[in-house]
């Protein structure tokens, strides 16, 4: 069994070429598809190395009975993100006026006019709870096309003019945004644990350059001392990968500790530039030595043969997310032998019953 997506060459679209769903890549012919016989779109827009778009793709998009509800109802889309950024950052905009904040796989609903009238990220295939799941999401929006067209189709309206209230031409610039922006972080940021705002964390390096710019620029002590304490942090748990390199994508508890074990090319190509940032500002040795072991691992493990660079690395080996980088005491004692593999595993609190999951 194979759809269209088994003609395209993104790494993404052709992990679902075998799909049931009828995937259409986008394009015009999924929407006049769509106006041609009258149904919304489902949109999907994910990428290759995503943990959560395998689990929706394993559980939804892999079952022949979401795949029979797609096909008769919808017009099934997918959009690898690193291949058209330009169509994610719109939808994924969307997505966070829907709920606040985003996150992939990005699931939209829209009309064939590619206006939206509903956004989320990972459904389940079956509601629990007050979770609602992607079986129900698709007969709900089913009858509501039929049904309640009008409403749908109001709400698509409020989405596009948001959206295009959202983008203002260029004025005069506020004096003093540098210091809102510095206060507005602060009151976010987390003292004992370093980042800001609460689990999962990001390494956010754009922000932690914003702070050590600011404290060059008006000597603010304690804005250095957040963008310290939060690389020194992000450093010392377990979002870097004190083996290989690199640093994971984001730390799943407030302190870095357990990390999503993907890993991506643009955060740790600015996680450099933040150390050695905080290296020229401080010159402390710890913040040089984590930017070139960071830059030492994309160079080993993400730079192509012929010269470009690979996007990301995914969480997931097996089948299992992280199977690769976690370690049991049994493992460690195997290498180091029973006496000192005991201290490392005390040491570094390896445990039967683990800290990961």
């Amino acid at each position: 069994m194979s759809n269209r997506l088994r003609n395209e060459t993104s790494p993404y679209l052709l992990q679902h070429a075998e799909n049931p769903v009828d995937w259409f890549p986008w394009g015009e012919e999924a929407f006049a598809k769509a106006k041609r016989e009258d149904k919304p779109i489902f949109l999907s827009i994910g990428y290759s190395t995503c943990h959560w778009c395998h689990v929706m793709a394993h559980e939804s998009f892999e079952d022949a009975g979401i795949a029979a509800l797609l096909n008769r109802y919808f017009v099934a889309v997918k959009v690898d993100k690193e291949e058209r950024p330009d169509i994610d950052s719109i939808y994924m905009t969307v997505c966070q006026m829907f709920t606040g904040s985003g996150g992939w796989p990005t699931t939209v609903f829209m009309t064939a006019d590619k206006q939206p009238f509903y956004a989320g990220t990972y459904f389940p295939k079956d509601s629990v709870g007050r979770g609602v799941g992607l079986r129900d999401l698709l007969v709900y929006f089913h009858e509501a096309w039929v049904q309640d067209r009008a409403s749908l189709l109001e709400q698509a309206e409020d989405v596009v003019t948001q959206l295009r209230g959202g983008t203002r031409a260029a004025g005069r610039s506020d004096a003093h945004l540098a210091e809102k922006a510095a206060e507005l972080f602060q009151d976010r940021f987390d003292d004992m644990n370093g980042g800001f705002g609460r689990a999962p964390k990001f390494p956010m390096p754009h922000n932690l350059l914003f702070l050590l710019r600011y404290y060059r620029r008006y000597r603010d002590k304690t804005v250095l001392a957040m963008a310290e304490r939060t690389l020194t942090q992000m450093y010392c748990g377990g979002l870097f990968d004190h083996i290989g390199g690199g640093f994971c994508r984001y730390s799943t508890d407030t302190k870095f500790l357990v990390p999503h074990f993907e890993k991506m090319l643009y955060d740790n190509a600015l996680l450099i530039l933040a150390y050695c940032k905080a290296y020229a500002v401080t010159k402390k040795q710890l913040y040089l030595s984590v930017a070139e072991r960071t830059a030492a691992y994309v160079l080993r493990e993400m730079t192509a043969p012929a010269g470009g660079f690979y996007s990301a690395q995914d969480a997931d080996s097996e089948g299992e997310e992280g199977k690769y980088y976690l370690f049991t005491p049994m493992e460690i004692q195997a290498i180091l032998g029973d006496a000192d593999g005991a201290r490392f595993n005390r040491y570094f609190d390896i445990t039967e019953q683990g800290n990961f999951e």
